[in-house]
């Protein structure tokens, strides 16, 4: 008989497999998604839920997606479903950046120097466009593969004709406005790429650069100098890292209060911050010098903004002259408080010589080589002609000192070259002419929520200093600045009719149009040049920067795709932290300038992500981790886990050994499902669920509770996009769960008769468990989520109504719990009781492995347990009863008495094993069953009835 005691235990029973097999498993359940059209029922569910629009920033179409990508999307998933699965309605428009340098530039690579320099714009533009489209198919099916839902078959892409229309739109009001101007100012130029750059588009590191002290010739002594004995020539000593700027010089900036002194060494006079005077004759090397000073032996100062302007001899343009001037931007830190000044070179040199009215000389050339202009140094590269300059300086006896510096350079974001200051005709965003970084500060300040808070400040700091917004690039493959040039007199065209007829072109056959046909075509006869009348008219060749490209899609999608559900503004932008400077910003500056509103209600922002030591990833070091790699080997549900588990506001880590780490947790809570759904098997919850709170055993209400406090602490964590806390909650429950509860209840769910009050006890509190826990867990393990919703007992997924998926079956909601929890303070109650009760199975488990590693025992069911609690503990143990803390302690009995200190002794109990249930028990206390407990023996008893 008790061989067979076996075949009547109620063992659990489930298809849900402990292996997950996600590699292999999740490319099937994403067809399935496919066939179902699991994102259009999710929005035809929500259709009369409020709307939430998370709107995607679009990634660069040019690679396969790397873990930064997934990084990012997976949040955004997250986002969405949580929203979805607690009812609002979540459209998500997926975007591709498809314009651009670096698109541009890999056709170019492609088709060699040769057939570049021969193939004609429009064939360019299609090689780009079949370039781009190619590589958003791939990340497409890369982000699908990732199980983010979306609108993934009617993407937005910069490139389409309703995108490119939606830019001209802003630039008409923004241009009509005076918001948009072009002027000839110092902006990043990299030769490389031949292309403006904007302030977003710079990345800076580490340069090596030459730095030099050179003496510039005054024309005259300054007279307060001479009074006080000074003779001969006079000089004013600047320091640069930039000599190949120096053909370009035209001014020398000094600190306006700054005391400015002579000092005399090496036979020359020269001027130079008093502050900075130890310092240059310890770089120069000076043995003997000395100050100009007056009889009393102190020396002569001067204030720079008392020597503003003196003249003296370019140093190399010698048949031009500059000027001393003064600026705010001049300081005592380093070099010699007097800056060569080279208004086409630098932002603060341009600005102090609007201010002077000194000339904008550019002595470069777009490829960065020196012109005619630089006299001797023509034909140089910038690179080229540093040393080249240096000895010639040396040669004329004006190079007093040199050295190499290592120091934060800008460098071009796409190819990743050091870009240099250079003044060109360039298309501008007015940051001040109409108020606009005022009224984007305000609205940062006081109209978004920046998650985290702190983000506020980063974007706050970058609004207010940059420059204004330089929005025009020297390329090919983009959407066209929307003006047009009077061919007769080269006047600017550009009207509310002429932008309103490029709309209509660019909205019936996309930005290709303007290079291929005459504006005459497309122009209403009205539209001229206002200053000759001219109908002559070409249209602009510069195109938009990229970034206003993709900043000008909350009115591209936001606004051009509304029949589509999403609005503007929209709730929430998420990115990395670098588009505080980029998208975030440029959409924000689009925004604020046409509509006086920012695009978004919200704005969240992930770091980045690094390898295992905290080091950035790159090529050079192998350190990358390909997501595609991840979800072989791992699944895609694993990497979904760990993107959860993270403080994403950070940078964080990746690594193998992470993921395996990772991957132990997902099996944790794996294995959680697979108990619940392996001891429901038998579970109809209509017919047997227990309905009064007070008809379940002390520790299942106690669970319940716990329950609802995991929904709440979920449901807030969702709410406020902490994932990390949604995670740490669900896997400390799963971990409780299975540690505790579940251990303590396998002796009612496997011995106990199959309709026993006690057994359905248990399972009621295990299907509510299951109910809530599939639903809290579906935004970040999807897949799973819905492998275990399939897999549910036979009663309750053949129930009629029920929906297909998990990602349908809404959010778990307290109060729909069976049974009903009691009052507040009811809980409360139970949350003391058992905070304390949890104390007491803590010392008692420590007990039991101590018994155990000195052999008293093998298994906790051999023990008897001596507890001694004082007083207080006693009686409450007391209260709930011994046969309580005899199942949750898995022991054969446990005897209280009371004391000063908690404490418990264990020894080995008395009594037989039961073959059925292998308790230490009295046998045959069911006469028709003499050789199990009488428990077991009434189970029989049952099981037989039911036969």
């Amino acid at each position: 008989m008790a061989n067979s005691y076996k075949d009547t235990m109620n063992l659990p029973q489930t298809d849900f497999s402990m292996r997950a097999n996600l590699p292999q498993n999740e490319p099937k359940r994403l067809e399935k998604w496919a066939q179902e059209d699991i994102y259009g029922k999710v929005l035809e569910k929500n259709k009369d839920g409020k709307p939430f629009i998370l709107h995607d920033g679009p990634p660069y179409a040019n690679g396969p997606i790397h873990i930064g990508h997934s990084f990012n999307k997976i949040l955004k998933d997250f986002v969405n479903k949580s929203h979805a699965q607690r009812g609002f309605y979540t459209p998500y428009i997926p975007g591709w950046d498809c314009h651009g340098q670096p698109i541009e530039h890999m056709v170019e690579v492609t088709l060699g120097p040769e057939k570049m320099a021969a193939i004609d714009q429009p064939t360019l533009r299609r090689l780009c466009r079949e370039w781009a489209e190619r590589y958003v198919n791939i990340q497409r099916e890369g982000f699908k593969r990732l199980g983010v839902n979306g609108d993934w078959e009617h993407p937005y892409l910069t490139f389409t004709p309703n995108y490119e229309s939606g830019n001209v739109e802003v630039f008409k009001d923004m241009y009509l406005q005076g918001s948009i101007y072009r002027g000839r100012k110092p902006i990043h130029w990299c030769s490389n790429c031949h292309t403006a750059l904007a302030e977003a588009e710079i990345e800076y590191s580490d340069e090596v650069s030459p730095s030099i002290f050179v003496n510039f010739k005054l024309d005259v002594m300054p007279g307060i100098f001479e009074a006080n004995g000074a003779e001969g020539a006079a000089y004013v000593l600047i320091w640069t890292t930039t000599p190949w700027t120096l053909p370009a010089n035209a001014a020398v900036s000094l600190a306006p209060d700054a005391a400015y002194v002579m000092v005399q060494a090496e036979g020359k006079n020269m001027i130079m911050a008093k502050d900075l005077v130890e310092q240059v004759a310890q770089e120069a090397g000076w043995a003997d010098w000395a100050l100009v000073s007056d009889a009393e032996g102190n020396p002569v100062t001067v204030a720079g903004k008392q020597l503003c302007g003196l003249t003296y001899t370019c140093p190399i343009r010698q048949d031009l002259q500059g000027s001393l001037i003064y600026g705010d931007h001049v300081t005592l830190d380093t070099g010699t408080g007097a800056v060569h000044t080279a208004p086409g070179h630098g932002q603060d040199d341009y600005l102090v010589g609007l201010e002077f009215d000194i000339p904008v000389r550019m002595p470069v050339d777009d490829n960065g080589v020196l012109t005619a202009e630089a006299g001797p140094f023509e034909g140089l590269s910038t690179d080229d002609a540093n040393p080249k300059i240096i000895e010639w300086l040396r040669e004329q006896g004006t190079l007093v000192a040199e050295k190499k510096i290592n120091h934060s350079y800008p460098h071009c974001w796409r190819c990743h070259k050091p870009v240099i200051f250079r003044a060109t005709e360039q298309w501008f965003v007015s940051m001040d002419e109409n108020a606009l970084r005022e009224d984007a500060l305000r609205i940062i300040n006081t109209d978004v929520e920046w998650v985290p808070a702190w983000a506020k400040n980063r974007i706050g700091s970058m609004v207010a200093d940059r420059p204004d917004w330089c929005i025009s690039r020297q390329r090919s493959w983009g959407v066209p600045i929307p003006v047009f040039r009077c061919e007769k007199c080269g006047e600017v065209v550009a009207t509310e009719e002429s932008f309103d007829a490029v709309i209509k072109l660019f909205d019936q056959e996309g930005a290709d149009a303007w290079f291929t046909k005459k504006p005459s075509e497309y122009l209403p006869r009205t539209v001229c040049c206002e200053k000759c009348g001219s109908h002559d008219l070409v249209p602009e060749k510069d195109i938009l920067d990229v970034w206003w490209e993709s900043g000008v899609s909350h009115t591209s999608v936001l606004k051009h795709r509304a029949a589509e559900g999403v609005h503007f503004p929209a709730d929430l932008y998420l990115e990395g932290s670098d588009q505080h400077r980029g998208w975030f910003q440029s959409s924000l500056l689009t925004s604020v300038g046409c509509y006086g509103v920012a695009p978004y209600k919200s704005v969240m922002h992930c770091g980045f992500t690094m390898d295992e030591q905290g080091r950035k990833m790159s090529k050079s070091l192998g350190n990358g981790v390909d997501p595609e790699e991840v979800m072989s080997t791992f699944g895609a549900d694993v990497l979904r886990l760990w993107v959860s588990s993270v403080d994403y506001s950070q940078d964080v880590s990746i690594s193998d050994n992470i993921l395996k780490q990772v991957s132990d947790a997902y099996r944790r809570i794996r294995n959680t499902f697979r108990f619940l759904l392996g001891n429901l098997d038998d579970f109809d919850f209509e017919r047997d669920a227990v309905t009064n709170f007070d008809d379940l055993e002390p520790f299942d209400r106690y669970v319940m509770v716990q329950l609802a406090d995991l929904v709440k602490e979920v449901e807030n964590a969702y709410e406020t996009y902490r994932f990390n806390g949604v995670y740490r909650a669900i896997y400390d429950f799963a971990n409780e769960l299975s540690a505790v509860y579940m251990d303590e209840a396998k002796d009612r769910l496997y011995a106990e008769a199959p309709n026993s009050p006690r057994r359905r006890a248990v399972q009621t509190v295990l299907m509510n468990v299951l109910e809530a826990l599939v639903r809290l867990v579906a935004p970040i393990l999807s897949f799973t989520a819905d492998e275990v919703w399939e897999c549910y007992p036979p009663a309750e997924r053949n129930r009629e109504g029920r929906p297909f998926s998990a990602q349908l079956a809404g959010w778990p909601h307290v109060r729909d719990f069976v049974p009903a929890l009691p009052d507040a303070q009811a809980q409360e109650q139970l949350r003391a009781d058992f905070a304390q009760i949890m104390a007491v199975r803590d010392v008692v488990t420590k007990a039991l492995e101590d018994a155990r590693t000195a052999k008293v025992i093998n298994k906790s069911q051999e023990a008897a347990i001596a507890l001694t609690a004082p007083a207080d503990v006693a009686q409450l143990l007391e209260r709930y009863g011994l046969p309580m803390l005899e199942e949750l302690f898995i022991v054969a009995t446990v005897r209280v008495e009371e004391g000063d200190q908690l404490s418990a002794a264990v020894s080995v109990a008395e009594g037989e094993k039961c073959p059925r249930c292998w308790n230490i028990r009295a046998l045959g206390g069911n006469p028709r069953h003499p050789d199990v407990c009488e428990r077991c023996g009434d189970a029989l008893d049952a099981l037989e009835a039911a036969e």
